[in-house]
């Protein structure tokens, strides 16, 4: 049986969500709310929107390069996620384009691995919870950092909070 994750919120550009908190408990915590701290590594340099550029080159990991023009566009993916947010994701998780019966990718920039997945397959950690926020259709591709965080990027360029 596939990896079952539990559902997330999906946010689409131009609309509005809600802000209301939900339950709150006699302490005004939020009902289930756990208590476990921010991930370190968001920063308001991760939150900026990504360039056309960086976007293109994202979707161009899965194309089929040579090995020095591959290494050259992860090379520069690198420099520029370390010089503009202040961070380098392990890798993406993507919607894979092949057809049947493959239905997303995982790019990883730690070794330019390009690995095709069906929908019993299951994406090894910590790639494995991206799976279903791309498969909702909402985003471009959704980063994934070493410490599991995920920031999931709009087709705009735009990043959801995590």
């Amino acid at each position: 049986m596939g990896y079952n994750e539990p559902p997330r919120r999906v946010v689409r550009p131009n609309r509005t969500q809600s802000t209301t908190a939900g339950p709150t408990a006699a302490t005004g915590a939020r009902v289930g709310a756990t208590n476990a701290p921010a991930p370190h590594a968001l920063s308001t340099e991760l939150l900026k929107p990504r360039s056309a550029e960086l976007l293109d080159a994202v979707r161009r990991l899965d194309a089929r390069l040579d090995d020095r023009a591959g290494e050259e566009l992860v090379d520069w993916i690198r420099e520029t996620y370390a010089t503009s947010f202040g961070g380098v994701p392990q890798g993406f998780v993507a919607v894979c384009f092949l057809g049947a019966p493959y239905i997303d990718h995982q790019l990883d920039l730690t070794h330019r691995i390009v690995a095709h997945y069906t929908l019993a397959d299951r994406l090894p950690d910590p790639f494995g919870p991206a799976r279903m926020l791309v498969r909702s259709g909402a985003y471009a591709y959704v980063e994934v950092y070493a410490g599991g965080m995920l920031v999931p990027v709009l087709e705009d360029g735009s990043v959801v909070r995590p």
